[in-house]
């Protein structure tokens, strides 16, 4: 089995990406690995003309987001760095199966850790399976980590 160096934890600040993120540490611990801590932020489009919200507020609420997103990934890698684990975290644009999976990609990980929310049914259909889309698309092994 190949030694793993590099682990990829997506995080969407879920109770449930909150185990992910425990696991990812732990193993990142005991076989002396790099931790990225990843989210996926994808871009508010508003859906209601220009008159009732103009486009000087939608520019202040991505702002805004974009900030809260920053904050909330420097909590986490200093969880892992007070963990002693070397991590670092970075936030993306755009859907988050594809981004977690490019980012696998292009830091070369050798392990990604996803949380599910183990959704059925109508809630899957109409949200999707962040995951499933990861498991099947990933360059390397997916670790999921139920929520429930």
């Amino acid at each position: 089995m190949t030694r793993i160096r590099r682990i990829l934890c997506a995080s969407d600040f879920s109770k449930t990406s909150g185990k992910a993120l425990t696991s990812a540490i732990g193993m990142a611990k005991t076989n002396r690995a790099t931790l990225t801590i990843l989210h996926s932020y994808v871009q508010l489009v508003p859906l209601v003309p220009e008159q009732y919200i103009d486009s000087r507020t939608w520019d202040q609420v991505d702002t805004e987001t974009r900030r809260w997103v920053e904050r909330q990934l420097a909590k986490l890698a200093d969880q892992a760095r007070k963990s002693g684990v070397r991590a670092s975290a970075m936030m993306v644009i755009g859907d988050p199966a594809q981004q977690i999976v490019r980012t696998a990609r292009s830091k070369r990980a050798d392990l990604i850790v996803v949380g599910t929310h183990g959704r059925r049914g109508f809630s899957k259909f109409f949200l999707g399976s962040v995951a499933e889309r990861v498991i099947a698309t990933a360059p390397c092994p997916v670790l999921t980590i139920r929520g429930k």
